[in-house]
């Protein structure tokens, strides 16, 4: 999906832009959205910037899981939590080093959570309050995306195999982001 006119932007200092736009090269793959993710976000400005300001500030979202996809579902409702993977559509893409606002120093996109990336996928953990297999309708307790983000894939989450206790940042540093 191209750029729309709301994902251009002017570089920062100490930020480096690629060559060219990935949105415009060929592709490597093809990829499929599976359905849409309806949030009470309609403007970036109002949207929270991770998952735990979600939280915070509530309002609850769904997920719509197109007809096709529909039975994949099955078995979905056993787990309490997924992990959504989205399609950051409004997102430029063609920026490899950023440098947040709040940031005192530049840092490459793979060190950023930053939607801002060559592939802008999103990938939240979310708690699961209801799954309805027939209508293909996923209830969320929060979401950090806007209303209408396309959804790739979701998956369970499993605190046994996908929490990690002794994850870290980088001793005195934060994430750059707002998500440490």
């Amino acid at each position: 999906m191209p750029l729309g006119e709301d994902a251009m932007f002017e570089t920062r200092d100490g930020e480096v832009a690629l060559a060219g736009d990935p949105a415009a090269q060929a592709g490597d793959a093809h990829l499929v959205f599976i359905g849409v993710i309806r949030s009470p976000w309609k403007r970036r400005e109002d949207c929270p910037k991770n998952m735990r300001e979600a939280r915070e500030r509530g309002g609850g979202a769904t997920v719509e899981i197109a007809p096709a996809y529909r039975p994949g579902l099955e078995g979905l409702a056993a787990t309490s939590h997924v992990a959504v993977l989205s399609w950051l559509h409004h997102a430029p893409r063609n920026l490899i080093v950023q440098k947040p606002r709040h940031a005192v120093q530049s840092k490459g996109v793979f060190a950023l959570r930053s939607p801002v990336r060559p592939n802008p996928v999103g990938l939240h953990v979310v708690r699961l309050v209801d799954v309805d297999p027939t209508s293909g309708v996923l209830s969320l307790e929060a979401i950090d995306v806007l209303d209408g983000t396309p959804v790739i894939d979701i998956k369970p989450y499993f605190a046994s195999t996908d929490a990690v206790p002794d994850a870290a940042y980088a001793k005195g540093q934060t994430s750059g982001d707002g998500s440490s």
